[in-house]
């Protein structure tokens, strides 16, 4: 990667334009193949629910996607579909993410599709049925997932009651039964807006060309949402929090352990970053992979994941293991802890999760869809335009001091949360 830096997405080959209405546009050129992938956000999701309504966002944006007043649902899957194409939306805690993908030359209905799904769905009730019959379906298939409650379990016990971390997404049986299309309606009027809006183009379309068209289709879109609140502060966690949801006629045990971590923006993010690759990503899932599934033979499966978004998100071990040995896998998980937090990295591990992280990073980077995804990721954390420039520079300038310290910061054996989900305890 350091040897051709030019060809990493770039402030020498990425345009980037913020128009008059609030919406930022990146377009990069690639003529290799005659496609092109939309990724994009706008700025509203599940931190916008009301306290009642748990899941609105989610549920909005899946009806949204199911007809407007000019495409009913049949005709517009059949604009799609016809033409080889895909779009989709998916709402957040924090943004509401769309893409689309087919040939260089259907940008413009691509586009046009997305602008007709963000500002005139219809929400028309037999859609709105359909959608809220395959929610409460997913929902009550969750409610028999060990993995599903375990995790409900952990961010119930992390952060408080009523912040965005803490709720689900999707919402509960109850609260999505109660939404109304008034609801929805309401929701798409306050906070489906273009300020703050974000979309990346890549593909076989000059890039001029590219926000020219988006310009011609978003131009006239205007419309500040409201301004959100801060998310609230999460305390950290002082003393071991444990729940046990029992499931009968299961088999196996799923747990999550963790804490609150960094934001995306914590200063120390990239060490924190580092200091999850050794814990439990690097090779055969680190050392959670090598000391709880192949040396002791505890877990199905067994990693690490950082979280890292525009708040405090997660930093879990997750674990399946046999409702016989949850005490054993915790040990050796609260195990590896200590050691990250006490024992600086031996310089040769410290260099393979670095060489890990640097060279990942091409590989996701060999497709349009995995370019687009990274520009909208850099712009919704303003890492600047070089960042991919900088990026291995930064991870080999991280010593086993910073990892250490980061996880002396964040990772605490003594205080944590534990959800487990599993069999009934004898």
């Amino acid at each position: 990667m350091g040897r051709n830096k030019m060809a990493l997405p770039g402030p020498g080959d990425v345009l980037r334009q913020t128009l008059p209405n609030g919406i930022t546009v990146l377009a990069r050129e690639n003529f290799v193949s005659p496609s092109v992938v939309i990724d994009g956000y706008l700025i509203s999701g599940s931190q916008d629910d009301p306290v009642e309504h748990e899941g609105l966002a989610s549920f909005t944006v899946d009806v949204m996607e199911r007809g407007t007043y000019q495409r009913p649902f049949e005709q517009l899957y059949e604009e799609v579909e016809t033409v080889g194409a895909a779009f989709g939306f998916s709402a957040g805690v924090h943004i509401t993410s769309f893409g689309a993908k087919g040939l260089a030359e259907l940008l413009p209905l691509l586009l046009d599709i997305c602008n007709d799904v963000m500002r005139n769905p219809s929400f028309a009730p037999e859609q709105i049925e359909h959608a809220r019959a395959e929610l409460l379906s997913a929902l009550r298939e969750q409610e028999f997932d060990t993995r599903a409650r375990a995790a409900r379990a952990f961010h119930e016990l992390t952060y408080p009651v009523g912040h965005p971390y803490q709720r689900q997404v999707t919402g509960d049986p109850n609260t999505v039964a109660k939404l109304k299309k008034a609801d929805l309606h309401a929701f798409h009027e306050h906070t489906i807006k273009p300020q703050g809006m974000v979309i990346a183009i890549v593909g076989a379309v000059k890039a001029q060309v590219a926000l020219e068209t988006v310009q011609s289709v978003f131009g006239d879109w205007s419309g500040d949402r409201p301004t959100r609140s801060a998310l609230p502060e999460v305390p950290a966690l002082t003393v071991r929090r444990e729940q046990y949801v029992p499931l009968s006629e299961k088999t196996q045990t799923d747990l999550v352990l963790g804490w609150p971590g960094p934001s995306r923006h914590s200063p120390d993010f990239l060490a924190c970053q580092l200091a999850n690759t050794v814990l439990g990503v690097f090779g055969m899932m680190g050392r959670l992979g090598e000391q709880v599934r192949s040396q002791n033979g505890l877990a199905y499966y067994v990693y690490s994941s950082l979280e890292g978004g525009a708040g405090p998100g997660p930093w879990q071990a997750i674990a399946g293991v046999h409702p016989s040995q949850v005490e054993k896998a915790v040990s050796l998980i609260l195990n590896e802890i200590h050691r990250l937090r006490d024992e600086p990295i031996p310089a040769t591990e410290l260099e393979d999760s670095k060489t890990y992280l640097t060279g990942s990073l091409p590989l996701r980077l060999e497709t349009n869809e995995g370019v687009a995804g990274t520009l909208t990721y850099i712009e919704r954390y303003q890492l600047g335009l070089d960042y991919l420039q900088r990026y291995q520079e930064r991870i080999q300038a991280i010593t086993a001091a910073d990892v250490q310290a980061a996880a002396q910061r964040w990772l605490d054996p003594e205080a944590f949360a534990l959800g487990i989900s599993g069999p009934p305890r004898g």
